[in-house]
């Protein structure tokens, strides 16, 4: 059953391997991802305006993403005929509202981190009391 098809439970097939609402979900999802989309949906970026904007991301990484998310429907690529070659990256109208979703996902990520840091800090707390031998 896919996605689509069960309305009680609309991520009722995600975790199945074969399901396409899964693949698309780590492609918008991934790590390069999330802050391509990100950074597109302030505005259109030429490859090496990106790569800076992002930051810590490789030529290969951002061209693969890119690439990707082009053929999910979410970037328009812009290649002018000119020399030497421009080439603009966008949003489509799909990538807008999945930009949309993941800025979204990434404000209440950043409201959260001090929540996070806390767990992060009980939890190592707890383990290391666990690995200490009573005596």
């Amino acid at each position: 059953m896919g996605v689509s098809e069960d309305r009680k439970n609309p991520l009722a097939d995600v975790d199945g391997g074969a399901c396409p609402a899964r693949l698309v979900l780590e492609h918008v999802t991934s790590r390069w991802g999330v802050l391509i989309l990100i950074a597109l949906g302030e505005r259109s970026y030429r490859f090496s305006e990106l790569r800076r904007h992002v930051g810590g991301v490789s030529e290969k990484m951002l061209t693969q993403t890119l690439q990707t998310l082009e053929r999910d429907g979410f970037v328009h690529r812009d290649a002018k005929p000119v020399i030497p070659p421009r080439v603009d990256y966008s949003l489509t109208a799909l990538g807008e509202e999945a930009a949309r979703q993941v800025r979204e996902l990434a404000r209440w990520t950043d409201r959260r981190v001090p929540e996070v840091e806390e767990a992060r800090l009980r939890y190592d707390r707890a383990r290391r009391g666990a690995a200490t031998p009573s005596g």
